[in-house]
């Protein structure tokens, strides 16, 4: 977890792009909520556009959190069927909301563009990015 005043953000890794954008997903929704206690039972499909690497990763995790804010459905996995630099097209599993099963951790209110951070290094790929909480 990166510190950051009244918000906070997460550094993410992964081998490839699609190991990476998968991975924010996973890494914001288990700060929402013990992702392990998520079944994984409905599919959703998205399609997400982005002028850049960055614009992607912003637009992607702030389509898959308005699952929850708008539509109280918990993230477990994402499998990214297609990415490119503006596109991206992927399946996810959610779980409905259960009160009684899906204790909520943090409250994550957006995804914010400050200090947004997508790229490849030598070891693969990284992001950094800041929640509005």
């Amino acid at each position: 977890m990166i510190d950051h005043t009244a918000d906070f953000g997460i550094h993410v890794f992964g081998s490839d792009s699609k190991t990476l954008f998968s991975n924010a997903v996973v890494a914001m929704f288990d700060l929402l909520t013990n992702i392990n206690s998520l079944k994984g039972r409905e599919y959703i499909d998205l399609e997400i556009s982005g002028e850049d690497w960055a614009d992607l990763m912003v637009n992607w995790l702030r389509e898959t959190l308005f699952l929850w804010n708008g539509r109280e459905m918990l993230v477990k996995t994402a499998s990214i069927q297609s990415l490119t630099q503006q596109t991206l097209s992927a399946k996810v599993t959610v779980d409905p909301y259960d009160p009684e099963r899906h204790a909520i951790k943090t409250e994550i209110k957006a995804v914010t563009y400050h200090q947004i951070q997508v790229y490849r290094n030598p070891a693969g790929w990284e992001a950094k990015i800041i929640f509005d909480v």
